[in-house]
């Protein structure tokens, strides 16, 4: 999941910067809080970058079914939000082959094991 938010990340730098990424990742993490405690204050760290390490920690302790469901409503949120600025359509375009893998599947940039 947290692997999953990073190709986000990568995927939309080139079109609003890495502040503007980090920008709304800080949104989708404060959204997300509200029905999430686990996430409460991750967005008050977050500053020009996206850094995903805090992400890492909040969900570790977590059990595997809750840091599925807490990190799948950050992504809906990070989604959401993405669509409301640029549009479904264009947000789909340029996620798409993010989304069309399953979260248990390794990141783009590592091999299978």
């Amino acid at each position: 999941m947290v692997a999953l938010c990073a190709e986000i990340g990568a995927a939309l730098t080139p079109i609003v910067g890495s502040r503007g990424v980090a920008a709304l990742y800080k949104r989708s993490l404060f959204l997300t809080a509200q029905a999430h405690p686990a996430l409460l204050g991750l967005q008050e760290n977050v500053e020009a970058e996206m850094d995903l390490s805090p992400l890492t920690t909040a969900l570790a302790p977590l059990s595997d079914a809750e840091a599925t469901l807490v990190g799948g409503a950050l992504l809906i949120a990070f989604y959401e939000l993405i669509a409301s600025l640029i549009g479904p359509s264009l947000t789909e375009r340029l996620l798409r082959s993010l989304w069309d893998r399953p979260l248990s599947d390794p990141p783009a940039s590592e091999p299978p094991p």
